[in-house]
């Protein structure tokens, strides 16, 4: 789409037929790539108003989460290329300053927008530029507390910065018909936001027996609007505003451009607005919040049936732990489907919860329930959990209490790319006293390993990956604390030694089924502890060690392994480790993403012959 003029000399009515037809290229585009789609449908109004109203070449539009802004990417130079959204070497799903000058920050976590638009306004304030941080953030996102360690900055310091808070789930303060429109209205008016800057300084200047009467309306004022919480933080509040009337919304945000102090704007949404389909209530919401291929006139998913995923193995296994154990209790940030833990939520609802977007408060709040004695299951993407490291440390570890840290999404994540691959959770867990760190590799390791660490008295963690593993064929012995197996020996006397922890057993499989000879394939099971006796008796028969796992090198398994034989004082072992290297990996499909890293079996087997032969 080009516009023939400048977004903001259009009229209402052309800007209507812009924010249509942008939703017509999103549908068409997500039913093919997949994305986020429900949030990013009922945001379209909200952006084109604020690109009407605002620059986003000087202005920071600052996008919380940035899942919802495609509208965004539509109108600033990506019209034509919006068809590789989300595919490898195409445009990003979240917002990417290298991809366009116009996306002030890269983003994928939430409730960072705030904090930005206050470190922005510092440095605007500093160079004495005009320019206003506009943030659009969702309510969801307002239930982290970094969004208020920020705003209770922004109301003392009386930066200009425009919040819009697009509710498109529940209402701070339910509408209630004409009412609740009058006061809108009200409270957007120029007169209103005059009378009020009027009140303000008239009363700095009347003694307080004088001012009872006018500083109680006041108070009166701000009682009958949802708004009474950021007022009361210093911050103006503007709306409920109708999310979807352009016209209403530029007409406000010019109000809130002018009043030169932090202000938010408060628009309410129809999430999938435009897609009647998505417009659902309930877990339809959830649904199509971030959804894959699906057929445009149906909302029918085309993704073909395989194997169960590693999510649903652990939703299934621990409602049946829970069943016949009343003790074990579990928590999860914001995602009871995407982690799985919806069915025990529904199940238990006085024994699961999910906290919102709240990692450290997840974590925290389960090392109470264990020194209580209860065994406390925490599912938290492994991205996610970066969120939550110090609480990791200082409110479960340091006191060795029993919680399970339940890791999904393990390793590649595909299109959400470099802000979700989760690549780090091993380095970053294996340096913590007490932790104790494992890997199932395939459905049956899966529930043993669930079975297991719902005896463990200390805390642990499992990491297991999107989507199914690659091995599910092999056959399982019930774990033991720091005890790895070997799975398939060789008996030609090869000296190559597969190692794999998680999926990466699954993917040394695969690679050795490529090779022209027998080696032998290890079931590290554990990082920390590692298995020495296993280790130092391999080293004595097999000299080349190859490591498989979905993970950083720096920290990783490779490393854990090396470290190991240095201390041990091991000699002789070649070790090479097929871990990611010291880069954030990109977007795209995982197979793309993994090829170009050179990780797929056949690279890999390449890769083992030509290392083999040049040694021998």
């Amino acid at each position: 789409m080009k516009l023939d003029k400048k977004i903001s000399a259009c009229s209402v009515d052309e800007l209507n037929d812009i924010a249509s037809r942008i939703r017509t290229k999103i549908l068409e585009t997500v039913s093919v790539n997949g994305g986020h789609l429900s949030s990013t449908l009922g945001a379209t109004d909200l952006i084109v108003a604020m690109h009407t109203v605002f620059d986003s070449s000087k202005d920071p539009f600052i996008f919380d989460v940035s899942h919802q802004a495609y509208a965004h990417k539509l109108l600033t130079g990506r019209w034509e290329e919006f068809g590789s959204l989300r595919k490898f070497g195409g445009l990003c799903g979240y917002t990417k300053p290298s991809e366009s000058a116009h996306d002030y920050f890269v983003a994928g976590h939430s409730s960072t927008s705030i904090s930005l638009a206050v470190g922005a306004a510092k440095a605007i304030a500093l160079k004495g530029e005009d320019r206003i941080p506009v943030v659009l953030i969702g309510d969801g996102s307002m239930s982290a507390g970094m969004v208020y360690e920020a705003l209770n900055e922004l109301g003392d310091r009386k930066y200009p910065v425009v919040i819009i808070l697009n509710d498109n789930e529940m209402s701070i303060a339910k509408p209630i018909g004409a009412i609740s429109k009058l006061l809108s209205q009200t409270m957007a008016s120029p007169f209103y936001q005059k009378f009020k800057g009027f009140m303000q300084k008239t009363l700095e200047h009347f003694p307080d027996s004088a001012t009872y009467v006018a500083k109680r309306f006041e108070e009166s004022l701000k009682l009958i609007t949802p708004g009474i919480l950021f007022e009361e933080m210093g911050i103006d509040y503007i709306g409920p505003v109708n999310g979807h009337d352009i016209a209403g919304l530029i007409e406000t945000l010019m109000i809130a451009k002018k009043l030169g102090r932090p202000v938010i704007v408060h628009a309410q949404t129809t999430k999938g607005k435009g897609y009647e389909i998505a417009e659902g209530k309930g877990d339809s919401k959830e649904h199509w919040h971030g959804v894959g291929a699906f057929e445009l006139s149906t909302g029918t998913s085309v993704k073909k049936a395989g194997a169960k995923n590693a999510t649903a193995i652990f939703s299934d296994t621990l409602v049946e732990l829970a069943t016949k154990n009343e003790k074990i209790v579990g928590v999860t940030a914001a995602m009871p489907s995407g982690t799985g833990m919806s069915d025990a939520i529904s199940k238990f609802p006085n024994r699961f919860w999910d906290v919102a977007i709240a990692e450290q408060h997840a974590v925290t709040s389960m090392g109470a329930l264990a020194k209580e004695g209860f065994k406390p299951f925490c599912a938290i993407y492994s991205t996610f959990l970066q969120r939550g490291y110090d609480q990791v440390i200082h409110d479960v570890c340091l006191m060795s209490l029993p919680v399970v840290f339940a890791i999904d999404r393990a390793g590649m994540v595909g299109e959400d790319g470099e802000t979700h691959q989760g690549a780090f959770d091993i380095s970053f867990l294996r340096a913590i006293p007490n932790m104790t760190l494992f890997a199932p590799f395939n459905e049956s390791s899966m529930v043993e390993a669930m079975r297991f660490a719902s005896t463990l008295q200390m805390p642990c963690a499992f990491r297991y990956p999107r989507g199914a593993f690659m091995d599910n064929e092999c056959a399982i012995t019930p774990y033991e604390l720091g005890k790895g197996e070997i799975i398939k020996s060789c008996n030609d006397g090869s000296d190559i030694a597969l190692i794999g922890y998680g999926n990466g057993v699954g993917r040394a499989l695969e690679t050795a089924k490529l090779l022209d000879k027998t080696v032998t394939v290890v079931d590290l099971r554990f990082v920390k502890p590692l298995d020495g006796e296993l280790l130092k008796s391999l080293a004595l028969t097999h000299k080349h060690w190859f490591i498989f796992s979905d993970s950083s090198k720096m920290g990783g398994v490779g490393s854990a392994i090396l470290e190991f034989l240095s201390n041990s004082k091991i000699d002789g072992v070649d070790l090479v480790t097929f871990e990611y290297d010291d880069e954030f990996i990109t977007h795209g499909a995982t197979a793309l993403v993994e090829e170009s890293l050179g990780l797929l079996p056949l690279q890999l087997a390449k890769k083992i012959k030509d290392i083999t032969e040049e040694t021998t």
